[in-house]
């Protein structure tokens, strides 16, 4: 900037950092609509100082958690038993040794016989184990049917999961259910 004032270019277009500073100190200097001076440019300077740091913020474990399981549900209610593996550990393991490809052959199974598929979870019951590691228990009513009002069928299963961070996203390592 010392530069522009040298060359007489202060307050020019050939100079733009100049030309902002002078803006920004004249705006400063003089008095807003609100009568203060400059009290409109520091509120608005502040708010977006506040609104970065928002923005900047990373979500905690336990609500990235949550986000990744109403992920999952929204792949099984969408029939998609490609998406809903995405969610599942390659180590993922169920009841009776079922494994991540088997999980996947049988929600695929499920979403053949049903043309609509219902996952309505209870409250979830998360504990985390430091920041990579979380068991999840909740009570699930699993729907399905053709498409009528009411479903065809219906279970309540107790449903154990425990999960795994995987850089940013939760992954299910295993998962133990229990009918009513």
């Amino acid at each position: 900037m010392d530069a522009c004032r040298k060359a007489g270019k202060a307050g020019n277009l050939a100079c733009p950092g100049m030309v902002w500073t002078t803006t920004l100190m004249h705006r400063l200097k003089t008095r807003s609509a609100i009568g203060r001076p400059g009290l409109a440019t520091a509120l608005a300077i502040a708010f977006a100082f506040v609104s970065m740091a928002a923005g900047c913020r990373r979500e905690s474990a336990e609500q990235a958690l949550r986000n990744d399981i109403t992920g999952l549900q929204a792949a099984i209610e969408s029939r998609n038993a490609g998406a809903m593996a995405e969610f599942l550990a390659a180590d993922f393991v169920g009841n009776d040794g079922l494994d991540r490809d088997g999980a996947r052959r049988l929600a695929a199974l499920h979403f053949m016989r049903n043309a609509r598929v219902g996952v309505t979870p209870g409250p979830l019951d998360i504990q985390l184990h430091g920041d990579d590691h979380a068991t999840v228990r909740t009570t699930v009513v699993l729907t399905g049917g053709h498409g009528g009002i009411l479903p065809g069928t219906g279970r309540i299963q107790d449903v154990t999961t425990s999960w795994r961070r995987e850089g940013d996203d939760w992954r299910m390592t295993s998962v133990g259910w229990d009918g009513r």
